[in-house]
């Protein structure tokens, strides 16, 4: 049970570390939208063509993005579960927070001893 959630934690942060670049949440965006070859989305790009390839090297290593090939082209995708699982860990942490604050709130409602024995 415990080597699961390591490789649930594993994931999430490769997911998480993928997500933090800008360039690949674009990248993301494009390959949800219809698949792209890693050719055309270089040329959307100010940098070369092995920087977008490392880009999307990160992404299909969280499993954000699959790839294929199709003749001399290799063909990236994205994967609406895999970015699915990342938008629940997300809702899980906010009901976590909301569920503190609420705590917090009740606490800051509770009347003092000073204002209980008034």
């Amino acid at each position: 049970m415990t080597d699961t959630i390591d490789q649930d934690e594993d994931r999430a942060d490769a997911m998480f570390h993928a997500l933090a670049d800008r360039t690949r949440r674009d990248i993301l965006r494009r390959v949800l939208a219809g698949e792209h070859s890693v050719s055309t989305l270089a040329a959307s790009y100010d940098m070369s063509f092995a920087a977008v390839q490392k880009h999307v090297a990160v992404l299909e290593r969280a499993g954000l993005i699959s790839k294929r090939r199709s003749g001399r082209e290799a063909l990236a995708s994205g994967d609406v579960e895999a970015v699915r699982s990342v938008g629940s860990m997300l809702t899980e942490l906010e009901a976590v927070w909301r569920g503190r604050i609420a705590r917090i709130d009740d606490l800051i409602a509770q009347p003092t001893p000073t204002e209980r024995n008034q």
